[in-house]
């Protein structure tokens, strides 16, 4: 049983065909938001940023949101193969201690321990990420629009009820509840359009790399939103993942392939786009796209027969151990798909490409 899928768009179908898959096709990278999920790309990213990426020399763009905005981050640190080892057992260590007399932990409570957890990880680090010599970062947030460009107890569910009625009809009408806005490294042009859903573009600094990456993660009514992030228009800032889940872009102009490593086969556009099947087509925006996914036979061999995902926090509740022993577990399982990757892009073989 194979544990690693490549699918394609058909321009990129077509490269590979004629060149193979070298690093210097590289063009652009995304990272998608789905939280515990990302886990089983680590050893792809240890393997891509630490050994086959840097045998080449082009500017790559990595776009990210959510759980792959703090991933791409790790890409930008000098040292990216230690980083993402890091970030994998912190990410599996997490836990939450709810303090006594309280059944759950605020969203309060979870943002403040969630940003202790940036600030110690990037401690005066900050500026690898924003100076890498090749690697451009845009951090995916979603800032709240007229009712929701202040967080309130009443106000946030209303506003993301119509969020999620109007999107419902169609994905251009969520632009009047939220908006994207890209944290970029100084002087980075998107490398993807931005007539698909209303955006704006920041530079992303050493005064708010910190904050956008913990917007970029705030998932709503779990953490609270991230206000008037320095250098940003005023307002409410939440998880990229609500306006731009999986990165469905606009990267039909991208100069080059755009590698997509991802936890299934569907490039989901909204986190208010999971029930809507019909949205999670390919599109020509992906036409250059190639997904590394994981094998759905593959996924149902890892424990619980399934990716890592937020719902373990409740099926193991106080079992931390558990839940950690699982992840571990499925993150350990996951270096096939980084050595499977290793053995196709050195054959070249394109007749195991499958259409995205």
């Amino acid at each position: 049983m194979k544990a690693l899928r490549i699918h394609a768009g058909p321009l990129a179908r077509e490269h590979i065909a004629q060149n193979g898959l070298h690093p210097q096709d590289v063009r652009t990278i995304p990272g998608a938001a789905g939280g515990p999920k990302g886990l089983i790309l680590g050893p792809i990213d240890r393997f891509l940023f630490g050994e086959w990426l840097p045998q080449s020399t082009q500017p790559i763009d990595l776009v990210g949101a959510s759980i792959g905005a703090w991933r791409l981050a790790n890409a930008c640190l000098d040292d990216p193969k230690t980083a993402f080892e890091q970030f994998e057992h912190g990410y599996i260590h997490q836990h939450f201690d709810v303090p006594p007399g309280q059944k759950r932990m605020t969203a309060k409570q979870v943002s403040a321990q969630f940003g202790e957890g940036l600030r110690n990880f990037y401690g005066g680090r900050a500026g690898e990420v924003l100076h890498h010599p090749r690697y451009k970062l845009h951090v995916i947030t979603s800032r709240g629009r007229h009712i929701l460009g202040r967080e309130g107890r009443a106000r946030t569910p209303v506003g993301y009820l119509g969020a999620f009625i109007t999107n419902s009809v169609h994905r251009k009408s969520l632009g009047a509840w939220l908006e994207r806005v890209v944290f970029s490294s100084a002087g980075a042009a998107l490398p993807f359009g931005t007539r698909d859903f209303r955006t704006r573009q920041v530079e992303l600094s050493e005064a708010n790399f910190e904050l956008a990456l913990q917007a970029s993660c705030s998932i709503p009514f779990m953490l609270e939103a991230v206000h008037d992030i320095p250098g940003a228009p005023p307002g409410a800032y939440w998880d990229g993942g609500i306006t731009d889940y999986h990165l469905h872009l606009n990267y039909s102009n991208t100069d080059g392939v755009v590698l997509y490593p991802h936890f299934q086969k569907a490039v989901v556009p909204g986190w208010l786009d999971k029930g809507l099947k019909w949205r999670h087509k390919p599109t020509r925006f992906l036409e250059r796209t190639v997904v590394l996914a994981p094998d759905p036979e593959w996924v149902r061999s890892l424990p619980n027969g399934k990716l890592p995902d937020r719902n373990d926090f409740v099926r193991y509740g106080n079992d931390a151990p558990a839940r950690m022993k699982a992840w571990s577990t499925a993150a350990q399982e996951a270096r096939r798909l980084a050595d499977e990757l290793a053995e196709w892009l050195e054959r070249g073989d394109a007749g195991c490409v499958l259409p995205l």
